[in-house]
């Protein structure tokens, strides 16, 4: 067996070749190389790119309109907005919303300005990161939108309808593009092994059908980050019969390494959060595992975890099982305790408990219903009866005249007595639910429902 770096000198000579042959010095990276230029190679997205749809039909017809692109990284958003201005025939301009500023801005609007009056051509200007300018810097473009000087393509990974601006929204088109598959992926790996000028075919790169998968479900949806992988994966190759061979433990190193898709604070963090908190509400124990670990895997702080699940004891558990707090705190304070991964286990005992748990939002409405009757009534009068006789004048005042003491009372129950001011003192809040105990509470808050009628109807007789 050779030593690794044979493949790795021969790469690296690869790489000046197609440098040369491409009249460029600068070395470009695997996914750079292999970047699509026509929407026949463009791989994924058939729900928009495919015959019959609006924008395939736009691209092929050759009358583009201004669009956001919103998807997860390395799914082709620069891709298609450079396929889009080369099928079209527009002059490309790019900025990133990260580097760039106002003096960037009014530059690239004075290029496409002389581009429209010396060759008549559209610029197609693609903003990368969209969302990241503000408001003002958003707006900077909508002048140059509506004149036609510019055809805008924003991408962004935000949901673009809390990141931009409804004028700017108007004026574009927003497009979903979606993670790409396993499948997809797949293919970008084969083409990339078995493509000798841009791609791998001269190192003539051996990786199994197990291998292929492996760095496929590595990507995690993401092209460029799956190519980047196999890149660093051919660096690493060992040269076997004139072949270059790729282990078992090469594969299992990239992917320990890697990490899944989560965007702290962006959109796939609060739909990771959204599905684990309707999983543990539908009491799909599997499900609230698969999203708890996800959220982990991807970098999510358990103390955010601990305290979400704190949150859906109750709001969705309440009083049908008290003891799902009680859970959730112990957790809390055991990962608290231990850190990862020993607590880890501690947080997934608990989401397990609450998913296999009865499931009530009464408590979470009655709390509703409280402030709203607050909000709707303002600071009511506390009834003279409920008030303590501190003082001379307030025994005076009748503070604590009549009030009676429950637990001198039968079941601890003064019937027919009033605990909320006297303007809705009819009013419920509470409605326990058929679920855990609750059917125990809802039965009792029943009998004392019964002895309070019972009490009025002999104070009236």
């Amino acid at each position: 067996m050779q030593p690794f770096f044979a493949c790795t000198y021969n790469r690296a000579m690869d790489s000046l070749l197609l440098n040369e042959e491409s009249s460029n010095s600068v070395y470009q990276p695997l996914a750079a190389r292999l970047r699509p230029g026509t929407l026949e190679d463009f791989v994924g997205q058939a729900h928009l790119l495919s015959p019959g749809k609006s924008i395939y039909e736009a691209i092929t017809n050759q009358q583009p309109h201004s669009m956001i692109l919103w998807g997860p990284p390395g799914v082709g958003k620069t891709t298609l907005a450079r396929i889009i201005a080369t099928t079209c025939d527009c002059h490309f301009e790019s900025i990133s919303a990260v580097l760039a500023g106002v003096k960037e801005i009014r530059a690239t609007i004075e290029q496409a300005k002389f581009q429209q009056s010396n060759s008549a051509r559209k610029t197609l200007l693609f903003v990368d990161e969209v969302h990241r300018f503000n408001k003002a810097q958003q707006d900077a473009f909508l002048p140059h939108i509506e004149d036609g000087t510019i055809l805008f393509i924003g991408a962004t990974t935000e949901n673009p309808s809390f990141e931009l601006n409804n004028a700017l929204l108007s004026r574009a088109r927003v497009y979903l593009l979606k993670a790409l598959t396993e499948a997809d992926l797949l293919g970008v790996i084969d083409k990339a092994v078995g493509d000798s000028d841009k791609g791998l075919g001269r190192l003539n790169l051996q990786l199994t059908d197990e291998q292929k998968l492996a760095l496929a479900r590595t990507g995690d949806g993401d092209a460029r980050r799956t190519l980047n992988y196999l890149e660093v994966l051919s660096d690493m190759a060992e040269l076997v019969d004139g072949k270059c061979q790729i282990s078992d433990e090469h594969i299992a190193q990239v992917v320990e390494e890697s990490y899944r898709r989560f965007d702290k604070g962006g959109d796939s963090f609060y739909e990771q959060i959204s599905a684990l908190h309707k999983s543990v509400r539908g009491s799909s124990p599997d499900a609230t595992l698969y999203w708890l670990t996800r959220m982990l895997d991807g970098g999510c702080d358990p103390v955010y975890i601990a305290r979400r699940l704190n949150r859906m004891a109750t709001e969705d558990i309440g009083l049908a099982d008290p003891r799902a707090l009680q859970v959730t705190l112990n957790a809390w304070d055991s990962y608290t305790r231990l850190g990862s991964p020993e607590g880890d286990l501690a947080l997934a005992q608990a989401a397990v408990y609450l998913a296999s748990a009865p499931k009530s939002n009464a408590l979470y409405e009655a709390f509703g219903l409280a402030r709203k009757a607050i909000a709707e009534h303002g600071s009511l009068e506390v009834p003279l009866h409920l008030r303590n006789a501190t003082t001379n004048l307030s025994k005076d005042l009748g503070y604590g005249d009549e009030y009676r003491y429950a637990h001198d009372e039968d079941n601890a129950f003064a019937a027919g007595e009033n605990y909320l001011p006297e303007e809705i003192h009819e009013e419920q809040y509470y409605y326990p639910k058929e679920s855990g105990l609750e059917i125990r509470i809802k039965e009792k808050m029943e009998q004392f429902r019964q002895l309070n009628q019972q009490a009025k109807n002999k104070r009236y007789e």
